[in-house]
């Protein structure tokens, strides 16, 4: 082999040489870092409206959550029967992505207790609202009490869809509401079908379910006593407000409260 070969070939070994321990001492490259948790999605809070009136009877309170974060869904229910609002209300549960404070106010008691027991609900707030038991109807509940003073005020349609007439609106539904409001409140308000007071309630979720209660001291559409008689019976955390039938129009920093109340005992569950 000439010099000059054995030189060529010196240099190819070198540089192979080179070449492997430059590949090497090339750091192998890191493991990915796992994908972050993703943090469980906030309670929300779904709420149930009465009978004679829509989702806009919680237009005071709904931005009161809202300024603390927290989600808000008013139902909009027909109304029709228990079954159909009960319905409604799973539909709007199924679309909540995390836990659900759900509220009912009056007839949307009622609601509450069929629908409640779904798997996103983690607490009940009824406010001056019906709260059966399993195999109750919502009429049944006044039994032993004294007709409400608005309950006579009711008007019945040709198919048995009742209603307010404003005067009843004005001093026995929201009397500790400005009149101006309650006209509002008139024109807006939902009729009911007469027969869903006579449905029965097929569960009761306030029994598994954790429940807080406001009474209306002053109500003319549903007994005080009979509001106390309620929360006792289904073990609420009891809150007593000096108000008509709608403490949500006449006292919604209250009614607000005492629903954060609930979301923030359902984060620490």
């Amino acid at each position: 082999m000439t010099t000059l070969t054995t030189t060529l070939c010196t240099i190819a070994i070198a540089a192979a040489v080179v070449s492997g321990t430059a590949h090497a001492a090339k750091p192998a490259a890191a493991p990915a870092a796992p994908a972050a948790a993703s943090a469980p999605a906030a309670t929300s809070v779904v709420i149930v409206h009465g009978a004679f009136a829509d989702g806009s009877d919680w237009a005071k309170v709904i931005p009161l959550l809202q300024a603390k974060g927290v989600k808000v869904t008013a139902i909009q229910n027909p109304l029709t029967s228990l079954k159909d609002d009960a319905a409604v209300t799973r539909r709007v549960l199924d679309a909540q992505t995390g836990k659900v404070v759900l509220v009912g106010h009056s007839w949307g008691g009622t609601v509450i207790t069929e629908a409640g027991a779904h798997d996103k609900v983690a607490a009940l707030v009824y406010v001056a609202a019906f709260a059966p038991d399993a195999g109750q109807t919502s009429a049944e509940l006044g039994n032993g009490y004294a007709p409400a003073p608005g309950i006579g005020k009711l008007v019945a349609d040709s198919e048995g869809f009742l209603t307010l007439p404003p005067e009843a609106m004005r001093d026995d539904f929201a009397q500790d509401v400005p009149a101006a409001q309650t006209a509002v409140m008139s024109a807006t308000q939902g009729p009911i079908k007469g027969s869903a007071f006579g449905e029965k309630v097929s569960n009761a979720a306030w029994k598994v379910k954790p429940s807080w209660y406001i009474v209306s001291s002053k109500d003319r559409m549903i007994d005080p006593q009979q509001q106390r008689a309620m929360a006792k019976n289904i073990g609420a955390r009891t809150t007593v407000l000096p108000s008509g039938h709608v403490p949500q129009q006449s006292r919604p920093a209250d009614v607000a409260k005492v629903i954060l109340e609930a979301v923030a005992a359902s984060k620490q569950g």
